[in-house]
């Protein structure tokens, strides 16, 4: 999830005028590619890769948590060593190809934009000649800066009425002023620019007037995001989108290529065979917290590993009235988060079942993941199942791949899931468990809007 701030400030509205001189005047389904997307170099060692998601998973928790405010067209979904997945979208008149990082936990579209956008600690690759692909405003002959009165801007500005927000509009009918500039932090960085309304090119339509953010400056952003979650700017609010689908291809093959694909659904509302369902929660509603009401909550109701039911107090499954606790599906985060009263009695299950081999605890300290095992010297390894329940009935049994790793060269098996630092203060705020896209590899997911249900099934994406 990301939060917005309009805080205007002399260098970047100066940046702004340089950038923009300009600002003052089918069929039913979608498929796009989505792969993995890479930050790293790709010589990076599993232990190094594995220390490296499990930070930067941390920390989307810790933001998400702390966060206060044609019918069906197909597009390729690559997945990359960064811990995410892109996709890649065409914008503008002619279209400009742009990647994106698909992200169901929050909930606008912007680009790189612009020759001048400048981004720090946003290497993409071990070469550092290497730069980041923009999106050029003046080679595209539908790009219209975002007017301040246009209804659009308050899907950025909530917080603000078009009264104060547009003061230098002579009048409701002739107003100059641009929609004020963005800003949005994210988990692991940051990201600013102007609203634009521009047009998408989808393979099977053309979406004019679309909003979408000209970021000229980003912070540990190494490409565009592409918000799914329930906002009025996102992805799939904007294209009226009764559903949307995609299968995860496994971590294994980051950045190599090899896709699988995110499906945009227009009119199929009906449930789809072999698929497990539970319903999508009623997000919290509370003042202050607006951030809550992207997010895609869902009635996790037990966890069980090996069989036995993991003793979790009720206060984590389900959002109380400070929207403290329950659950959501978050595309954007790696490793799945669970508040350390879920994640201990979990880890406790493992290692009171995991008999005979022994913890690695300094691997644990040394990566932020754990339980840890060495099983060197053992021809065989037998790890306990683990498994999800939710409301309805829907289970999900995950793969031993989903949920244990191995720790570089190392003869050591981890956890994948994380929970907070064991030097800080528990997080209460916010939902107590953000199931990540580590534990969702070869899941066909689908986020079925219409009827308001989550169904998943496992099968090998491709």
């Amino acid at each position: 999830m990301a939060s917005f701030s309009s805080s205007p400030f002399a260098l970047f509205l100066s940046l702004l005028s340089l950038l923009f001189p300009f600002i003052s005047s089918s069929t039913s389904t979608t498929t796009i590619p989505l792969t993995l997307f890479n930050t790293k170099n790709p010589s990076q060692d599993l232990y190094g890769k594995l220390t490296h998601l499990a930070s930067i998973s941390l920390a989307r928790a810790n933001y998400i948590k702390k966060s206060q405010d044609s019918s069906v067209s197909t597009t390729p979904l690559y997945p990359h060593s960064y811990g995410g997945y892109s996709i890649t979208l065409l914008f503008g008149t002619p279209p400009q190809k742009i990647d994106f990082i698909m992200d169901t936990g929050s909930n606008f579209v912007w680009f790189p934009c612009t020759t001048k956008y400048l981004c720090s600690n946003c290497s993409v690759s071990s070469s550092s000649s290497h730069t980041i692909p923009t999106f050029i405003p003046k080679s595209s002959s539908s790009s219209r800066v975002l007017g301040c009165l246009n209804p659009k801007c308050g899907w950025l500005h909530s917080r603000t009425n078009p009264k104060s927000r547009c003061q230098d509009c002579e009048s409701r009918t002739n107003c100059k002023q641009v929609c004020p500039p963005y800003i949005i932090l994210y988990g692991s960085g940051s990201t600013g620019g102007l609203a634009l309304v521009e047009t998408l090119d989808l393979s099977n339509k053309k979406v004019p007037n679309f909003l979408v953010g000209c970021s000229i400056f980003s912070s540990q952003q190494p490409a565009g995001i592409a918000g799914l979650g329930r906002g009025l700017a996102s992805l799939p609010s904007q294209l009226g989108v009764e559903k949307f689908s995609y299968c995860l291809v496994s971590h294994r093959f980051d950045d190599t290529g090899k896709s699988s694909n995110l499906v945009l659904d227009f009119s199929d509302s009906k449930k789809s065979a072999g698929f497990s369902y539970t319903s999508l929660l009623k997000n919290p509603v509370v003042p202050g917290k607006n951030g809550l009401s992207v997010y895609y909550y869902v009635g996790l109701r037990k966890i069980t590993v090996g069989g036995e039911k993991v003793k979790i107090p009720y206060k984590y499954l389900t959002p109380d009235s400070n929207g403290n606790g329950g659950s959501i599906v978050d595309s954007g985060t790696t490793f799945t988060y669970m508040n350390r009263g879920i994640f201990d009695p979990v880890l406790n299950a493992f290692v009171k079942q995991v008999k005979g081999i022994p913890r690695t605890e300094s691997i644990e300290t040394s990566t932020g993941l754990g339980p840890c095992f060495n099983f060197s010297g053992h021809k065989t390894l037998s790890l306990p199942e683990l498994k999800f329940h939710y409301k309805g009935g829907a289970e999900m049994s995950l793969p031993l791949a989903n949920y244990f790793s191995i720790a570089g060269e190392t003869d050591v098996i981890c956890l994948t899931m994380i929970t907070d630092s064991a030097f800080g203060p528990e997080l209460s705020t916010g939902p107590s468990i953000i199931l990540g896209n580590f534990q969702m590899q070869n899941y066909l997911v689908e986020f079925d809007l219409k009827n308001e249900k989550f169904g998943f099934k496992q099968q090998v994406c491709k």
